[in-house]
């Protein structure tokens, strides 16, 4: 039996910032679909085509022993990228901010590590990532600064065939 994405607490803070209240970290975020991964990617490829650069959020994750980890989006890209999320599936649940965060955490990867170049393909279509790659980003924990593992991450996907060749891939 499957339980219901847990709720998120949404507000404004004087700012205007969007401000998520979690009441757990970001580990304990579930895995989400690869396919709603993929989509997400579109959705955030198709907002920054049209320069919707959205606002920036505040993620203040609550742990289980009363603790704190906040997380600020002011980057441009990743306040659209939230925002197409956002506008699409939304981020008032668990899953969503999961969905959110995962998408985050990939393109963080794929811009960072070297040995993610044979994963995916850039080109002026679009962008092609091997399916292993967002089966990955769909299910693997996140780090307490809401990353992934880069080491783990790199362990699941050890033996993978080459490249991909066009379009994203669920």
């Amino acid at each position: 039996m499957q339980h219901a994405p847990a709720p998120i607490k949404v507000g404004r803070t004087r700012d205007g910032t969007v401000a998520y209240f979690v009441n757990l970290p970001p580990e304990a975020l579930p895995p989400v679909l690869g396919r709603d991964l993929a989509a997400a990617w579109e959705a955030a490829r198709d907002a920054a085509a049209d320069a919707a650069w959205g606002t920036a959020r505040l993620f203040r994750f609550r742990r289980p022993d009363g603790s704190v980890t906040d997380l600020v989006l002011s980057d441009e890209d990743a306040r659209c990228w939230a925002g197409a999320v956002d506008g699409t599936v939304g981020m008032q649940t668990s899953y969503g901010l999961s969905l959110c965060l995962r998408l985050l955490a990939l393109v963080d990867l794929l811009a960072r590590a070297s040995w993610t170049a044979e994963l995916f393909r850039i080109g002026r279509t679009g962008t092609a990532l091997h399916p292993a790659l967002l089966s990955a980003a769909a299910t693997a924990q996140l780090t307490a600064d809401a990353r992934f593992d880069e080491t783990g991450f790199r362990a699941r996907l050890a033996g993978l065939p080459g490249p991909p060749s066009t379009g994203v891939l669920a």
